[in-house]
């Protein structure tokens, strides 16, 4: 008992020294993919040639929202309700810790309490560094696709992630294990990435950043092997994914607007890909193709993606026809002051394929107030769901099942 106690003492004498050797510190680790941790926020430990960091940390949204839905040409007699999935929820409640050990290997691990099941697991992953151009993780964490699901989570623009990354696809077959997203997602497997710089002396120089692996391709609700070999090519039932990037200012942080970086200039191209073999209850082989473009510029952020999914089905479903879909987005922010950002996002979505006429856009305002003193940040942010160019009133009707047509939501945000 009396070992316990010296040793708190002794953590508690040096977290104070750690936070007055870091303090003032420009740096923002965002590694961990779940919230920005500025190094003089909160507590770290550390050894004293700085091989050895431990850094806790804890991430809370709560949400209020309002959902209205479309009749769907129903009559009124089968009571269907118009206001649905309204109201209070906790979408993350997040502990974790993240850190370093002998001066190569980062870890994270992170616990969403508000999910269930898998889920509750966000991420766990170490990541081995050979050099800033060659590492190797292997854990739970996301897939290199869509810079909207890579930017940290705690560090978006808007509260919802486009409705064309998550809203699953609709098919003329009645197989309801068969709806991929386009957006992958967390998963489990590894990859090799690094970042190669021009001059490793200037911060501001062009840099080349990669990402390749294989992950389970079953998503963040599955956390068991469950793969097989695929019938039809005779190669593991997996999801290969890949990123390129080209960074002409240096490191882009992964971040879409944060209240203490306003100054600076930082610019991203990429172009990312994946296959993900016997997908959806080893039904489809589904194709992924994505490009971008975001940037960061004083007070200002912007990005513009566009991505397309292939679904051809397995020779066992006997179904010999394939199936494209695409969608894009661009976003654009702007800090009126040091706590107030602004932002407006237009999302588009070809969700009944490009076989059949008709299509989904979605314009969504935002504004983000940040508390800086004690790490809040309240969003208030709406999204109008409209519908054009389909053949006939089913069609229009069909295509945007499950989505709300008028989306509004009240946030606030803490992180330590």
């Amino acid at each position: 008992m009396r070992k316990i106690f010296i040793m708190v003492i002794m953590v508690f004498a040096i977290l104070p020294v750690v936070a007055d050797e870091i303090e003032g510190t420009q740096h923002i680790d965002m590694e961990n993919g779940v919230l920005g941790i500025a190094d003089n926020r909160g507590f770290t430990l550390q050894s004293k040639d700085g091989k050895f960091i431990f850094k806790p940390y804890l991430f809370l949204q709560t949400r209020a929202s309002y959902n209205y839905y479309d009749d769907e040409g129903l009559d009124k007699a089968y009571n269907q309700d118009n206001v649905a999935n309204s109201g209070f929820a906790v979408p993350y409640a997040i502990l974790g810790f993240t850190g370093k050990t002998f001066g190569k290997l980062d870890y994270n691990l992170s616990i969403n309490a508000a999910a269930t099941g898998a889920n509750v697991l966000q991420q766990a992953w170490v990541d081995y560094c050979l050099n800033p151009s060659v590492r190797f993780r292997v854990g739970k964490f996301k897939t290199p696709f869509t810079h909207a699901y890579l930017t940290t989570l705690g560090e978006t623009l808007f509260p919802l992630l486009p409705t064309s990354l998550t809203a699953t696809s609709i098919m003329p077959y009645t197989l309801n294990a068969v709806t991929p997203t386009i957006g992958t997602g967390f998963d489990l497997g590894f990859e090799f990435h690094g970042i190669a710089k021009l001059n490793s002396q200037k911060p501001d120089s062009w840099a080349m950043g990669y990402e390749v692996g294989l992950w389970n391709g079953s998503g963040s609700s599955v956390n068991v092997a469950t793969k097989t070999l695929s019938d039809d090519w005779h190669i593991p039932s997996l999801l290969y994914a890949g990123r390129l990037t080209f960074m002409p200012w240096g490191n882009m942080p992964m971040t879409q607007g944060n209240s203490h970086m306003l100054h600076g200039r930082h610019m991203l191209f990429g172009i990312s890909g994946s296959l993900n073999v016997e997908s959806e209850s080893e039904s489809t082989n589904d194709g992924r193709l994505g490009v971008e473009w975001s940037m960061l510029y004083n007070r200002w952020y912007a990005a513009l993606e566009g991505y397309w999914m292939h679904v051809g089905f397995t020779k066992r479903q006997k179904i010999d026809r394939t199936f494209n879909y695409w969608g894009a987005y661009g976003q654009i922010g702007y800090f009126f002051n040091d706590c107030l950002q602004g932002g407006f996002r237009y999302d588009f979505m070809d969700r009944n394929s490009s076989t059949n006429d008709g299509f989904l856009n979605m314009p969504a305002v935002v504004l983000n107030y940040y508390i800086n003193k004690c790490n809040l940040k309240l969003t208030a942010m709406y999204q109008f769901t409209g519908r054009y160019g389909h053949e006939t009133q089913l069609d229009r009707d069909n295509d945007d099942l499950g989505v709300s047509t008028h989306t509004a939501s009240v946030q606030l945000q803490y992180s330590f």
